[in-house]
């Protein structure tokens, strides 16, 4: 895996990322450091990362246990040190799940598989933060 990041000089503090998928992300920061706030921090893209390699987990684990589900999406939240690094100290992921007669066991089951095996965003987030979940499953009206 690879990526190339960029400043853009000309705009403050903002960044360019090129990723080897042929994809390109932009992260900016806050006035306050020299950014103008013209895209997101690079830490609220590492957690949405975090967001997007979990729920890409628990939406393919449901497919393939042939479950109807229409939806997913996870609600994150992070506390960071007070001092530098300031790396994440606490995550909890807060999972809404929509579909078709979901069994609740099921879909905290692909959670927990996510978190405890193939996540390799909240793995690597594991080492300095503690990590808790919640699961809420909403029938497709």
């Amino acid at each position: 895996m690879e990526c190339t990041v960029h400043w853009l000089a000309d705009t403050g503090m903002a960044m360019l990322a090129e990723t080897g998928s042929g994809h390109t992300i932009t992260m900016d920061g806050a006035p306050e450091g020299g950014g103008r706030n013209l895209a997101p921090r690079p830490m609220e893209t590492l957690l949405a990362g975090a967001g997007g390699c979990t729920a890409y987990d628990v939406v393919l684990i449901l497919k393939r246990g042939r479950h109807d589900v229409t939806g997913c999406q996870v609600q994150l939240r992070a506390e960071r040190a007070q001092t530098d690094p300031k790396v994440f100290t606490a995550l909890h992921l807060h999972f809404v799940v929509t579909g078709r007669a979901l069994p609740a066991a099921a879909v905290e089951r692909a959670v927990a598989l996510s978190h405890e095996k193939y996540c390799s965003a909240t793995a690597m987030i594991a080492h300095t933060a503690r990590i808790t979940t919640s699961v809420e499953v909403r029938e497709l009206a």
